[in-house]
């Protein structure tokens, strides 16, 4: 189940990766209508952006449907469309009202919220499931036309029917169970802004923080912080206030965390982990992509993981408690937050650098303070980091040209690829290879053949067994080069 809604999580990375579009030209457009006033410029990048945040639900359905399918053919992206279509129009408040006979004001007000992510993502998962299973199905002759990969948007239109009368009955029940969740923590104000990023982080290395952030940034639950941030429809100082607390642990408490260990490795090993926390720390601080950074000490110092979880709890307490807002459409990094800086929720967003500042002195004392006091092990301090003696190399000369630059980056992923493959067993032992933002997510057929030092010899932040036979490969924001390299190396030799 875990490895499952796993899947469901980095699926979501898909459709998610398109908020940053919308992020941009919301910002540009509120930041001229700011500057110079409403004007047809800046209506038309508004309504561009805000039809992104709008139609995210159907995002969802088709991103999750392609990202949990086999071979990501169009084909199960189409059947999460037909899906989604269905079952919002059947279940749509005319609908319900028709088909229940009664009037269209006495529905239910779950129904007046069908048109959710929750649907998006639960259709997508759906689709996804009849494309795996019936995409290779044969017909009679008569009815060859509709196999294979024709099949799956059909029967996924059938079963959305069953879905839909299932939906009228456990929907309203459902809904108001996850208002009541999102009332609840909501209602603690930043207390509960701190109890969620608390939770939030502590999700992260089994990769179901969406599950949590969908409550709240999505309108699963009625919060819908992000949408209605970047929207400009909510209340100044509370709208947000899910999001704001991240910019001072991303752009600021992180990078000093990385510092500290880094002051901290031992003499013989301090090159290499300053290369590491400097690469993992410029991602966080400017793009607020933080595994690279956090899977470096999170399994082998589970008690600064903790550390940091309390003080991302802490940071957004801080920042609900001030009413100081300012969104986010990807992560909590310098270019997300200089894009939401002038948008009409913002509240005091400047003040975030402020307590960003305190928030890296907090993080880079709490960290030393603790690895000091218990001595822990963190990369380089104890702990091995980068690749063994001549592994993994960077052969660029400085006089190189532009081509031998892109040549030999390219070398250094296929070393990469094929150290990682090694590690994981070989291509015989691979069944499915996966990724999200920053990870690979491997199922093996024999977790026993994976040899985690191996891969750790790649220059990688970190690995995390998850399951009997799954496991996950923290590699940055060049994961996607990383896993085309691996299937290559898995069709030659297929």
């Amino acid at each position: 189940m875990k490895s499952y809604l796993q899947r469901i999580g980095r699926s979501l990375m898909l459709p998610v990766a398109v908020l940053p579009a919308a992020a941009i030209l919301l910002g540009i457009g509120y930041w001229i209508e700011t500057a110079a006033g409403a004007g047809t410029v800046s209506a038309f990048l508004t309504g561009a952006g805000g039809s992104l945040i709008d139609y995210m639900p159907i995002l969802f359905a088709v991103g999750v449907a392609l990202g949990m399918s086999k071979d990501n053919n169009g084909a199960s992206a189409l059947s999460g469309l037909v899906g989604y279509l269905v079952v919002t129009n059947l279940l749509n408040p005319d609908s319900v009202a028709m088909l229940q006979g009664i009037d269209v004001e006495a529905v239910d007000a779950a129904f007046g919220n069908i048109e959710n992510q929750f649907i998006g993502i639960l259709v997508g998962a759906l689709a996804a499931g009849i494309y795996n299973r019936f995409s290779q199905t044969r017909l009679p002759q008569a009815l060859a036309f509709f196999s294979g990969r024709r099949l799956p948007p059909i029967l996924t239109a059938m079963l959305m029917l069953v879905l839909s009368i299932v939906l009228m009955f456990i929907w309203p029940p459902v809904y108001n169970a996850l208002v009541a969740f999102g009332t609840a923590i909501s209602s603690l104000g930043a207390l509960g802004a701190g109890l969620y990023g608390f939770f939030n982080r502590l999700l992260i290395p089994v990769g179901l923080h969406h599950a949590l952030n969908s409550v709240f940034w999505f309108d699963v639950a009625g919060i819908n912080d992000i949408g209605n941030f970047w929207a400009g429809t909510g209340e100044i100082g509370v709208t947000g206030m899910y999001q704001a607390g991240f910019f001072p642990v991303m752009m600021f408490g992180l990078p000093a965390a990385g510092f500290a260990m880094y002051q901290l490795a031992d003499e013989d090993k301090k090159a290499e982990t300053a290369s590491l926390m400097l690469a993992a720390g410029f991602a966080s601080f400017l793009t607020g992509v933080t595994e690279p950074l956090e899977f470096a000490f999170m399994f082998i110092a589970p008690q600064l993981y903790l550390l940091h979880a309390l003080f991302t709890g802490v940071s957004l307490f801080v920042a609900a408690f001030f009413n100081w807002t300012a969104g986010f459409g990807f992560s909590a990094g310098l270019i997300d937050y200089i894009l939401s800086f002038n948008l009409p929720l913002a509240n005091m967003p400047y003040m975030l650098l402020i307590q960003g500042i305190i928030m890296a002195a907090i993080y880079y004392f709490g960290f030393r303070w603790a690895i000091v006091q218990f001595d822990i092990q963190t990369p380089g301090r104890g702990v091995e980091v980068g690749p063994a003696e001549g592994e993994i190399e960077d052969s660029t000369d400085e006089t190189a040209t532009a081509s031998d630059t892109r040549r030999n980056e390219g070398s250094q992923v296929q070393k990469q690829a094929q150290i990682i493959l090694e590690g994981l067993g070989g291509p015989e032992n691979l069944d499915t290879l996966n990724y999200c933002a920053t990870r690979l997510r491997v199922d093996v057929n024999d977790i026993d053949k994976v040899d985690e030092a191996r891969i750790k010899q790649a220059n990688v932040p970190g690995t995390n067994i998850t399951g009997s036979n799954h496991i996950q490969v923290i590699i940055g924001t060049e994961v996607q080069f990383v896993a085309d390299e691996i299937e290559k190396m898995r069709m030659k030799n297929a």
